[in-house]
């Protein structure tokens, strides 16, 4: 657990941020009337009060704020973290997204004193949910969700408005109660290529560990989820699409007329999911206790399934 010791802010860029004790946290952009918030990944600098302490221990006189930081927190040596680690203060809840900078020319401090420690024991993370903080007010180490997850919906009326996707929501709601951070959700038109785009975008840049699907995989002449999940495969992985189907052939015949893919990307995992909420429901029920497994051994966390004696 920490303390904040100094909510800081600075209205323009290229001057030094000011402790105002309190401050709203806008989600996805940062500290109200701040220069660096903003649609970016570095809306908020937080800094280790005890890092701080020991500069001021050498003899330099620096005010709260003096290195950039926003957020000045007793408790914490926030360079032990890694990329991803997520902290909570009330109900501001953020990301750690890189640790240190580069200076690319020396700041004020460094000119007053020789030296600055923001590009050495600073980290910067985005904002995932917003709320106020305040001078007093207690950060804690959020426990990170275990896998990250994507959905896309694919489905021409509901890409128009024309058909609520209730079966995205679904998906999103059992992944959640599993333990899964929902990264982001699309509803998309069923074209290949769209669909293709958004899948790499969901693996190659969102970098999410399981990317469900839901429609498109029927007999329709407009259905091409599996094909555009087979463009986007590096690796295939048809067990799960085929345990789906199984199992699914115990509750209607109809899951023979399934053509769901299930494959990797390097190391995201893309499955096929029906487009019905209630076939949503039978289908992860069935595969996500055993899931996580796969999904480890597919991140290199575990081992294989079975030991060769």
């Amino acid at each position: 657990m920490g303390t904040i010791k100094a909510v800081c802010i600075s209205e323009k860029k290229g001057t030094a941020k000011r402790n105002v004790a309190t401050s709203v946290v806008i989600e996805n952009h940062g500290l109200e009337n701040d220069a660096h918030a903003g649609n970016w990944h570095r809306q908020v600098s937080l800094l280790s009060y005890e890092a701080v302490e020991a500069f001021r221990a050498r003899g330099a006189k620096v005010e709260d704020g003096a290195f950039g930081e926003n957020l000045l927190v007793e408790g914490f040596d926030f360079k032990t973290y890694p990329v991803g680690t997520v902290f909570q203060c009330n109900d501001v809840v953020l990301e750690i997204t890189q640790i240190g900078k580069q200076c690319h020319s020396e700041c004020e401090i460094f000119h007053q004193v020789g030296d600055c420690i923001m590009p050495r024991e600073g980290v910067f993370a985005k904002v995932l949910h917003g709320g106020t903080v305040c001078v007093g007010d207690e950060l804690l180490l959020k426990d990170k969700a275990k896998f990250r997850a994507g959905v896309i919906t694919a489905s021409d009326k509901g890409s128009r408005g024309e058909r609520e996707d209730l079966s995205g929501p679904a998906i999103c709601e059992m992944l959640s109660e599993n333990g899964y951070e929902i990264v982001r959700t699309a509803v998309l038109p069923d074209e290949e290529d769209l669909l293709y785009d958004e899948i790499v975008r969901f693996c190659d840049e969102d970098q999410v560990d399981v990317l469900f699907t839901t429609g498109g995989t029927g007999f329709s002449p407009r259905d091409c989820t599996p094909e555009a999940t087979m463009r986007a495969a590096t690796k295939n992985a048809p067990g799960i699409a085929e345990a789906i189907r199984q199992y699914s052939l115990g509750i209607t015949p109809r899951a023979m007329l399934s053509r769901a893919a299930s494959v990797m990307r390097n190391k995201t995992l893309i499955i096929n999911l029906p487009g019905s909420v209630k076939a949503v429901k039978e289908s992860l029920t069935f595969i996500l206790p055993t899931l996580a497994h796969g999904i480890e051994i597919m991140r290199g966390d575990a081992g294989e399934c079975g030991k060769v004696e």
